[in-house]
């Protein structure tokens, strides 16, 4: 049995920002483990420029800013093990890995932060009609045919789904002499921030078609063609509508989903929006000593935000090492409603120490609205903003002495939108 004060699942930059703050903040034998052959995590294929604005204030590519973590990795004494897949997280925190050197490896950690990142929904969840053609695949995936193994999937693309991903390869396929037909948006709105639709498809001149939907993929062997379609507000395809595009490739960029198989193992709540863990301010999930960031955690648009986070789940990991705390903590529960899908964290320790700031994304798209933080009809926070999208992670601080305040042990975010 091997013994850590803390071990963290996962290489990425969540991983390993959340690695090297608990290491800042004393914590001594730590442990990174990363199934991939490298650290780094999907940065790795991500060359396009647009990381680190806010975090190191200059525009850095994924994997320039992936080396600038790993290079603050190897100048520490932080144990790594890559190639290494984990199965499961045992009673009293035994994370039970194996790799092709060490076999199978059993590690008993104090604190364990989940830091496993996210997958693509693929074609499977959407049940489109049509063959198994070739041709058919996740923009994440053309993305590593492309900028890593040097290939190209296809030259005549229609992209399903206005995902960052799905933007960002829209110009990369066009920048690589692909023709790009059109991006499918099932809702009335992107999911993608608005620089990337900007510059990665009205700079193209690349058709964005909203409340647009596949419908059904042509051809045996390879991808002839696709048939998209308009659809209600219901988001069912409108009969009337329905459009045959020719196409060789058909890229999904229909949504993320954190990988989150070793949390529900681990019974761990779920948040059934987020898909992440619930956790507290410390970013302290229903299990005592199990910590969640990054894309695991929620789906963020920016890597910035994800490093933030992480060096949260890194202090209060390292916090828990030192003391050890026994006993239930009490805590103020977060919701969201009226325009807001879902806030973390969603749960506050009620004598919480520092200013706590909540993380949220909206539900639809909103002009003018007004954000809202109340408890029992007090309202602690209050500001207007010109808009808000679903495709943009929006947040809010609120100080340490207001949660003390609360005779209510509950807040609430929501939105006030003006009338039409």
């Amino acid at each position: 049995m091997l013994k850590y004060d803390l071990v963290v699942i996962g290489g990425g930059p969540a991983g390993m920002a959340a690695a090297l703050k608990a290491k800042e903040c004393g914590v001594k034998k730590i442990l990174i483990l990363e199934r991939a052959e490298t650290l780094g995590g999907i940065l790795e294929q991500c060359i396009h420029a647009g990381f680190g604005l806010h975090y190191f204030g200059e525009e850095l590519t994924g994997p320039e800013y992936a080396h600038r973590f790993i290079e603050q990795v190897e100048q520490t004494d932080i144990e790594v093990k890559v190639d290494t897949m984990v199965l499961e997280i045992r009673t009293g925190n035994v994370v039970v890995a194996t790799n092709n050197i060490d076999g199978l490896l059993e590690i008993s950690a104090t604190a364990i932060i989940l830091a496993m990142g996210c997958r693509e929904r693929p074609r499977g969840a959407l049940d489109i009609p049509g063959s198994r053609a070739s041709g058919i695949m996740t923009a994440g995936t053309a993305q590593k045919y492309v900028n890593l193994d040097g290939y190209m999937p296809g030259k005549k693309i229609v992209i399903l789904g206005s995902g960052d991903i799905g933007l960002i390869m829209a110009r990369r396929m066009t920048l690589e002499g692909a023709k790009v037909e059109m991006v499918c948006e099932l809702m009335p709105f992107s999911g993608g921030l608005q620089r990337n639709i900007t510059q990665c498809l009205d700079d193209l001149g690349i058709p964005l078609k909203l409340s647009c939907t596949v419908i059904k993929t042509h051809g045996i062997e390879r991808l002839e063609g696709v048939t998209i379609a308009n659809v209600d507000e219901h988001r069912q395809p409108i009969p009337g509508t329905e459009q045959y595009v020719e196409c060789d490739t058909l890229l999904l960029s229909v949504g993320l989903i954190p990988e989150n198989e070793l949390t529900r193992m681990a019974g761990i709540i779920i948040d059934p929006v987020t898909n992440g863990a619930i956790v507290d301010e410390h970013r302290q999930t229903s299990r005592p000593g199990v910590f969640a960031c990054g894309n695991v955690l929620q789906v963020h648009d920016l890597v910035d935000y994800v490093t933030a986070e992480s060096q949260i789940a890194g202090e209060g990991a390292a916090a828990y090492i030192a003391s050890r705390p026994r006993g239930r903590n009490r805590y103020v529960s977060v919701k969201g409603q009226d325009g807001v899908r879902y806030v973390v964290p969603q749960n506050i320790n009620e004598n919480t120490d520092t200013d706590v700031k909540l993380y949220f994304r909206v539900a639809d798209v909103f002009r003018n609205a007004k954000i809202i933080v109340e408890s029992d009809g007090k309202v602690l926070y209050s500001k207007k903003k010109p808009k808000l999208a679903p495709g943009e992670m929006e947040y809010v601080t609120i100080k340490a002495d207001d949660i003390h305040a609360l005779e209510k042990k509950q807040l609430t975010v929501r939105l006030e939108v003006p009338t039409k």
